[in-house]
């Protein structure tokens, strides 16, 4: 069971090859037997999850059946679920228990999933390897000594090794795209405002975006259709109907203009992550594309504007953890500003402390225009780039990541690490929706061809993912970890 795509588990359960407790069981024992080496969940619901199984065998006995209904899937430790610890990676809210649903998982709960638990991230979503997690760090399925990337990277993983069929990522820099890559799976960024943002732990609000990470393009359709739309609770959250995505997931790519940008074949790219990219494209060669080279002149601005916005972000956000309200409290404080002080100093992991850091220094009077408000002109610079390629082309391509997953512990300097999301941060700044699919391997590392479309072009890129994995079978390969155990 724990080998079927999403979309294969919701047509056995149809046909009653099994139940969704036989389902559920099965995974919760995965679980127990696996993660113990990979990490990639911080809390495990067994008892809710047995109880929304039972619940969607009833419906399904009862005709009210939906196309989610019974499927499990893990859920990014970043979205507040009611009665479940929700700790957003930290020690800060280590022991902080939602008393309520982020407006995803209330979807997600109303379309008859079922949730496994809640999956490791990087503290506060913010990282690139999923070590920066104050429940330590997570292994990847394909190789335990590489790291599952981040911040979604316990997500990834999950859904890699078949602990999960599906899980919920959040990408505010390529936190779904980037550890999808690294993990062989398939990942979305939807158009920043497609999915409600509400009751998910804010990392950069302008950047945040909640999306599906699966096996498959079809997948992600499907999770889709259930999590997108209009939610009156974020004024971010768009206003616009949601098409079914998997209605044009079969449609021809005769025709379809892909445009590669020529920076993102440049220096720093790993030679055989660019020869599987080139092949990848090769094969929508193949199917009637037409490629073309385009350019994307300010991507080089894109990783110092990201990192002045989201640290700045992040510095309004987290100045609500104070040891007062809720979150981590220092024993003892002598005073209200110790009292500030030492929680936010004990509760905070240095990544976190870092980003808060540049982010005040940023903010400050006699900064603010030079540093802040030049980021955000520069970002305007961005968008604009993504707005004319695709007056020109109907889709980019390019590589998810400049390299395959690296070694865990490998990246001491935190400028290397923050390089590792060159290729992802710029569609972040835009808004626009990405999807990273499995397209290859540096030896037993997958590689990820990153597909960007122009806002709220979901559907098409959908389907160029769909029939591109109709063409080729990197989506089908599994973990050793997958093929041995039961």
């Amino acid at each position: 069971m724990h080998d079927k795509t999403l979309t294969e588990l919701a047509a056995s359960l149809a046909a009653g090859e099994f139940t969704s407790r036989e389902l559920t069981e099965h995974l919760l024992g995965r679980i127990q037997r696996h993660d113990g080496e990979l990490n990639s969940f911080i809390t495990v619901t067994p008892e809710q999850a047995l109880a929304a199984a039972d619940a969607a065998d009833a419906a399904r006995t009862r005709g009210e059946a939906g196309p989610l209904t019974g499927l499990p899937v893990a859920i990014k430790d970043l979205f507040c679920t009611d009665g479940v610890l929700t700790t957003a990676g930290s020690k800060m809210l280590a022991n902080f228990v939602a008393p309520y649903d982020a407006s995803v998982v209330e979807r997600l709960k109303a379309a008859g999933t079922v949730s496994l638990g809640k999956a490791n991230l990087d503290e506060f979503a913010m990282g690139s390897s999923n070590e920066n997690s104050a429940f330590g760090a997570v292994k990847n399925p394909w190789d335990t000594s590489a790291v599952p990337g981040g911040s979604s990277g316990g997500s990834a993983a999950a859904v890699a090794a078949g602990l999960a069929p599906a899980a919920m990522g959040t990408d505010t820099g390529g936190s779904i795209r980037q550890p999808a890559a690294f993990c062989g799976i398939t990942g979305l960024k939807p158009t920043y405002g497609r999915v409600s943002r509400w009751g998910i732990i804010a990392y950069a609000s302008s950047l945040d975006q909640a999306g599906p990470m699966a096996r498959t393009a079809e997948d992600c359709a499907l999770l889709l259709n259930a999590i997108a739309g209009h939610d009156p609770r974020d004024s971010t959250c768009v206003a616009r109907g949601v098409p079914d995505y998997r209605e044009e997931l079969n449609a021809p790519l005769a025709g379809l203009k892909i445009g590669l940008p020529r920076e993102y074949f440049g220096d720093g790219l790993d030679p055989e992550v660019e020869s599987a990219v080139r092949e990848a494209v090769a094969v929508y060669e193949s199917l009637g594309a037409k490629v073309r080279e385009v350019s994307l002149p300010h991507t080089h601005y894109a990783i110092p504007a990201y990192y002045v916005i989201a640290p700045a972000e992040a510095s309004s956000n987290l100045s609500r953890y104070d040891g007062v309200r809720f979150g981590h409290r220092c024993e003892n404080p002598s005073d209200l500003i110790d009292l500030y002080k030492r929680s936010r100093a004990e509760g905070f992991g240095e990544e976190v402390k870092r980003r808060i850091l540049i982010g005040t220094h940023t903010l400050s009077e006699g900064f603010f225009d030079a540093y802040y408000k030049k980021a955000q002109q520069v970002r305007r610079l961005i968008r604009q780039d993504f707005l004319d390629a695709f007056e020109e082309v109907d889709v980019l391509m390019g590589p998810a990541s400049p390299t395959p997953a690296f070694d865990l512990g490998a990246q001491k300097d935190p400028v290397s690490m923050y390089l590792q999301d060159i290729y992802t941060i710029a569609v972040n700044l835009a808004g626009i929706p990405g999807i990273s699919v499995p397209a290859g391997f540096v030896g037993k590392r997958p590689v990820g061809l990153q597909i960007l479309g122009t806002h709220f072009a979901e559907q098409r890129l959908l389907n160029v993912a769909h029939q591109f994995q109709q063409a080729t079978d990197w989506h089908l390969r599994r973990p050793q970890l997958v093929e041995e155990s039961a």
